[in-house]
């Protein structure tokens, strides 16, 4: 082991990244990884961290498709890969169409070199590495990396998605996001997923820009719920009136709208403090769509399922619930958790609508 130690040292150094004035050249080799043209080299993680850059989601302007970052991860990882028996997985970049400032030069296949440009600035898109990458600048300790040549943004989203669908820690929102963004026809296939984001991108809707997308938000956005915990609340919707097999997707996609409207305006000062209210949150969420459904199977064959309709019956009960976090909804969680909820809230307005009728006697 030593003395293999000592020649892949020696083969570093042959290999070494050749830094000029005007320049930076990396020898490497280039090839296809499955379908695709990668170069695929080794270079100083100070050099790979100087010339990247990761395409966060923006939430705000929808750009991007990258989690936020997590400063202890990657602070983790700093430390690790400097230790004496370290070690990691080549790190994979992209180069877009369009980008200035680099040459790939093929004097000898597979032997290739790659010229980066001194002032190029960060060409290199971070596919699937900002966490390992994240705190290693200014390292002079060489990593293997792949960087594939030419694919689109769309396409490196796909790439990511697929590595990442199945890994600890990543957004199951950010997941559901970039589906929606290479879906063919989002409406047919993932319906709850549409009317989810149709609730967070409407401007009229009491969810424009509040849901959790798992990429980057502006500073002092009110969080609330996940885009993953709407729409499975509203895929239990869809499952359990079959709206969808009386409705078009438009019409359907209104009907929710409107019930939240009702909500938030019904509820309006619990709604203006969602800090201090379980409404936008999980519990809150999957217990409200349980109403919802309530609500549209009880209508008259030829009522409007609309936001009068649901401000009507949602004003009999639902101020008398308490949604504080110190009310009987708090702790709840889960599948059983969502069922107790909804279970209090029909307890509640069973018990109005009695009151209500003893008044009326």
């Amino acid at each position: 082991m030593p003395l293999l130690q000592a020649k892949l040292h020696s083969l570093n150094a042959k290999m070494s990244v050749n830094v000029g004035q005007n320049s930076i050249v990396i020898p490497g080799i280039v090839g296809l990884s499955a379908h695709k043209a990668v170069f695929m080299a080794i270079a100083p993680a100070g050099m790979l961290f100087d010339h990247s850059f990761v395409d966060v989601l923006n939430e705000e302007t929808e750009q991007g498709y990258q989690r936020r970052f997590n400063a202890h991860h990657s602070l983790d990882f700093r430390k690790y890969i400097q230790q004496e028996h370290s070690s990691t997985i080549p790190l994979p970049f992209n180069i877009r169409p369009q980008t200035n400032g680099w040459n790939l030069v093929e004097n000898d296949p597979p032997h290739a070199r790659l010229e980066i440009a001194g002032n190029a600035g960060k060409i290199l898109s971070q596919v699937d590495c900002q966490h390992r990458l994240g705190y290693l600048n200014g390292l002079n300790l060489f990593l293997p990396f792949m960087c594939f040549l030419g694919l689109t943004p769309r396409e490196e989203m796909d790439i990511f998605r697929i590595i990442n669908s199945k890994a600890k820690g990543i957004s199951t929102s950010l997941l559901d996001y970039h589906d929606a963004a290479l879906a063919a026809d989002l409406a047919k296939d993932r319906p709850e997923l549409f009317i989810a984001l149709h609730l967070n991108n409407n401007t009229e809707s009491p969810w424009h820009r509040q849901l959790d997308l798992g990429g980057s938000t502006t500073s002092g956005l009110l969080r609330r719920a996940s885009l993953r915990t709407m729409q499975t609340a509203i895929k239990r919707f869809l499952t359990r009136t079959k709206i969808l097999k009386r409705l078009e997707i438009d019409a359907v996609t209104q009907t929710v709208l409107d019930f939240w409207c009702a909500v938030a305006l019904v509820l309006e000062g619990a709604w203006s403090k969602p800090r201090k209210h379980l409404i936008t949150k999980g519990i809150g969420v999957y217990a409200l769509m349980g109403l919802a459904g309530d609500l549209y199977e009880e209508r008259e064959p030829a009522e409007r399922c609309d936001k009068r309709y649901f401000i009507t019956r949602l004003s009999e009960f639902l101020g008398d619930i308490d949604w504080t976090s110190a009310g009987p909804l708090n702790g709840l969680g889960g599948e059983s958790g969502a069922k107790s909820a909804l279970a209090h809230i029909r307890m509640v307005r069973a018990h109005k609508k009695m009151k209500v009728v003893a008044v009326g006697q």
